[in-house]
């Protein structure tokens, strides 16, 4: 995972007004507290060998394929057994960054402990799994696909109304980058933490730019809730301590960012600890208790 995109900051004097709740865009509000995997030692030889050479192919896909590419290693499981998917589900376990996608695409995602290394679950619109995949990645195709849908290059600015003070430089601002944004280029941040933001404009900001398909949470570094908006590159991002305070709080207009995504060096460890886990789930004793 990345480190934080810019410092966390303490609100400064009169930053903000004492004695009021501000209103924040709606996202989940609690998490999944992640655990290691642990080897099922009594599971079935046969299932234990086809698991491992579902993760030794995956393996391999990482290794002859660079993070960058845009051949994504992956493994659909729609075709497995289904104890060898279950086994697979308790020793891989969850890590740090689970997503939700919601539109015309119905997606649940969640990363395994080996970081760029995902679960992606789609769901017809009854509710029924019609597809279920391992990959490996910095982040699935689809978060950047779905995050897309169904978004505006523009939105018109409100007139101002009793209370509102930055919410319509903020919002232009903000218009003006997701206009001029191009893939590749910088993301742009706009840090409200430092604002004066009156709860009027925290209001007028999110109802502007509206929740869109993708929620993304992760436990990186501190609790984080990534939200993408109905404005075309715009992600609200929401930094939380361990009491669920928020302490950071921005927006970023650019590509899905970068601390909900897998880095180089996560892809590099985590092809190292799968075969690790392959050298553990092969074990002969492990095999035959």
């Amino acid at each position: 995972m990345k480190d934080f995109p810019i410092p966390v900051v303490a609100y400064g004097p009169g930053s903000q007004p004492e004695d009021e709740e501000l209103q924040f865009m709606e996202l989940p509000s609690s998490m999944t507290m992640f655990e290691l995997p642990s080897l099922n030692v009594e599971a079935d030889p046969v299932v234990v060998a086809a698991a491992c050479k579902i993760v030794e192919t995956l393996r391999d896909a990482m290794q002859a394929t660079p993070l960058s590419s845009t051949q994504i290693p992956m493994i659909e499981f729609s075709d497995k057994s289904p104890d060898v998917v279950r086994l697979l589900n308790q020793t891989m376990g969850e890590g740090e960054v689970s997503i939700a996608v919601r539109g015309s695409g119905q997606f649940r995602i969640q990363e395994t402990v080996f970081a760029s290394v995902w679960r992606v679950n789609e769901y017809a619109a009854d509710a029924r799994l019609i597809g279920d995949t391992l990959m490996a990645c910095a982040i699935p195709p689809m978060v950047t696909r779905w995050a897309k849908e169904d978004v505006v290059s523009d939105c018109p600015l409100p007139e101002k109304s009793p209370g509102i003070m930055n919410a319509l430089s903020v919002l232009s601002e903000i218009v003006d980058k997701s206009k001029a944004y191009k893939v590749g280029d910088e993301t742009h941040v706009v840090n409200l933490t430092l604002l004066p933001m009156s709860p009027e404009d925290m209001d007028c900001v999110t109802s502007i730019l509206a929740v869109g398909a993708v929620t993304i949470l992760s436990r990186g570094y501190g609790n984080c809730r990534i939200s993408s908006t109905k404005l075309a590159n715009v992600w609200w991002v929401q930094y939380f301590n361990s009491m669920d305070t928020l302490i950071l709080n921005t927006i970023e207009v650019g590509d899905v960012p970068e601390v909900a995504q897998a880095s180089q060096e996560d892809y590099e460890d985590s092809i190292e600890r799968l075969g690790e886990w392959l050298m553990v789930m092969q074990e002969p004793e492990k095999m035959e208790s």
